[in-house]
C-alpha cells in the first residue's frame, strides 16, 4: 500500500494529546513497517529527529502562518497524481481534503465540542460545528482512543460502530523513573519549584475542573499543605484567572504555584518529583497525564468519569469530580498511607507495560488494510 499521513500536527501540537499522538503513531510506524510506503504531509519547517527508513517520503507543504494550529491545519492538503491507496488525518480530520482521491481514514479523539462546548476553544469549536458532519460522513473509517469516545462517535454522528477502530495510546519513552536529586536541581533553577508537591497536568480548560481541584486542596489540614503545595502546570490562557482569584480568595497564593509552560524536556522531572498526581477532569477521550505518571512511578487519583475509569482500570485511586469531600479525603489518604501508595505505584508500572506506542502503530495498519478494502 501506499498509506498517505497529514503529519502536520507531529511538529505543529508537539506536547499536547494531539501532537504526541501523530508524532508517536508516524515514529512507530517507521520502526515496524518497511513495506509499506509512506507519504507524509508536513510544514516546510518540519525538523526530522526521526531516523525515517528507505520507505518514507515527506511532502513538505508551505505553512500559511496564520494565528493558531486550528487554523494552520485546517487548510487541506492538495492529494493529486500520489495514487495513494489511503489518505489519514490524525487531528480530528480537521484539514481532510475537499477533492477525494482514495479512501479516507480520520483519528477523532473525542466528541467533546458537542457535550462541553463552554470549554473549547472558540476557533476548534467553529470548525467542529461547520465541518465535523462532512469531516466525518467523507471518512471511510474512524480511529478513535477508547471505547468511550468510540460510543460517543456513533451516537453523535450515526456512525456505524464496525467502521469505528479503538487504538489505545502510550507514554512516551522520556516517561520513566530518574533520579530526584537532579531533577529537583533543574525545578529548583529553571522554574522556582522547591517544595513537595501534589501535581496536576493536564491544561486550563474548564472541563479539566481545576477549580474543584483547588477547592479540594483548600479542605486539607494546614499541617499537610505546608508539607505537600499544589502545583498546576502548563501555559496559562484566559481560564487563569479564574483559578488565581480562587486561590487568592482561600487565602493560599503561597502554596497553590502556577509555573506556567514547562517544556517537554523537563516534564519527566515534573512528574518525577511529585508526591502524588490529580487528574480531576470532568471529561476525556482518553487522558495521556495519568499513564505518564505511572510511568515514572507516581500513584495517581483521577476521576471515574467518561474514559478515565476504561484507560486507568484499579492502577489509580478513583473519584466522582463533582464530590470534593471525596476528592480531598482522597489526597490525603493516599499522602499518609504509604502502603497504599505502594500499591498504586505498582498497579501504575503494570497498566504503563500494557500499553505501547509500536501496538498502537500494529494496530493502525491493521486498520488501514481492513479499510482500503472497504
Amino acid at each position: 500500500m501506499k498509506i498517505g499521513i497529514d503529519a502536520r500536527a507531529a511538529k505543529w501540537y508537539r506536547g499536547t494529546g494531539i501532537g504526541t499522538y501523530s508524532y508517536q503513531l508516524i515514529n512507530s510506524l517507521n520502526n515496524i513497517d518497511a513495506i509499506n510506503n509512506y507519504l507524509l504531509f508536513t510544514s516546510s519547517e518540519y525538523d526530522n529527529d526521526i531516523d525515517f527508513k528507505s520507505n518514507f517520503e515527506l511532502n513538505c507543504i508551505n505553512a500559511q502562518n496564520t494565528s493558531t494550529f486550528w487554523d494552520e491545519v485546517n487548510v487541506p492538503n492538495i492529494l493529486k497524481d500520489n495514487a495513494l491507496d489511503i489518505y489519514h488525518v490524525p487531528q480530528n480530520g480537521v484539514g481532510l481534503p475537499l477533492k477525494k482521491t482514495c479512501p479516507f481514514i480520520i483519528t477523532l479523539h473525542d466528541t467533546i465540542p458537542l457535550h462541553m462546548p463552554e470549554t473549547v476553544g472558540d476557533r476548534y469549536l467553529d470548525i467542529f460545528n461547520r465541518n465535523m458532519e462532512w469531516i466525518v460522513n467523507n471518512s471511510d473509517g474512524i480511529i478513535t482512543v477508547s471505547n468511550y469516545s468510540k460510543e460517543d462517535i456513533s451516537k453523535d454522528f450515526n456512525y456505524p460502530k464496525e467502521k469505528i477502530f479503538v487504538t489505545y495510546l502510550a507514554s512516551e519513552d522520556i516517561y520513566i523513573p530518574l533520579d530526584k536529586s537532579m531533577c529537583k536541581f533543574v525545578l529548583k533553577r529553571i522554574y522556582n519549584l522547591d517544595d513537595d508537591y501534589i501535581l496536576y497536568v493536564g491544561g486550563f480548560s474548564p472541563r479539566k475542573n481545576i477549580l474543584g481541584l483547588i477547592d479540594a486542596y483548600s479542605k486539607l489540614p494546614e499541617s499537610i499543605r505546608k508539607k505537600h503545595k499544589l502545583v498546576i502546570s502548563g501555559s496559562k490562557g484566559k481560564s487563569y484567572i479564574l483559578y488565581r482569584n480562587r486561590v487568592e480568595k482561600y487565602g493560599l497564593l503561597d502554596y497553590i504555584l502556577f509555573p506556567g509552560f514547562i517544556s517537554m524536556e523537563h516534564m519527566p522531572y515534573l512528574y518525577n518529583c511529585s508526591s502524588l498526581f490529580v487528574y480531576p477532569s470532568f471529561y476525556e477521550g482518553f487522558g495521556l497525564p495519568p499513564i505518564e505518571a505511572m510511568a515514572c512511578g507516581i500513584p495517581v487519583i483521577a476521576s471515574n468519569t467518561t474514559s478515565i475509569p476504561e484507560i486507568v482500570g484499579d492502577s489509580a485511586c478513583l473519584f466522582d469530580p463533582n464530590d470534593i469531600d471525596d476528592l480531598s479525603n482522597k489526597i490525603l489518604n493516599l499522602l499518609e498511607n504509604h502502603s497504599l501508595r505502594n500499591t498504586y505505584i505498582n498497579k501504575g508500572f503494570k497498566k504503563v507495560s500494557s500499553l505501547s506506542w509500536n501496538n498502537t502503530a500494529k494496530e493502525t495498519l491493521n486498520i488501514y488494510n481492513r479499510v482500503s478494502k472497504f
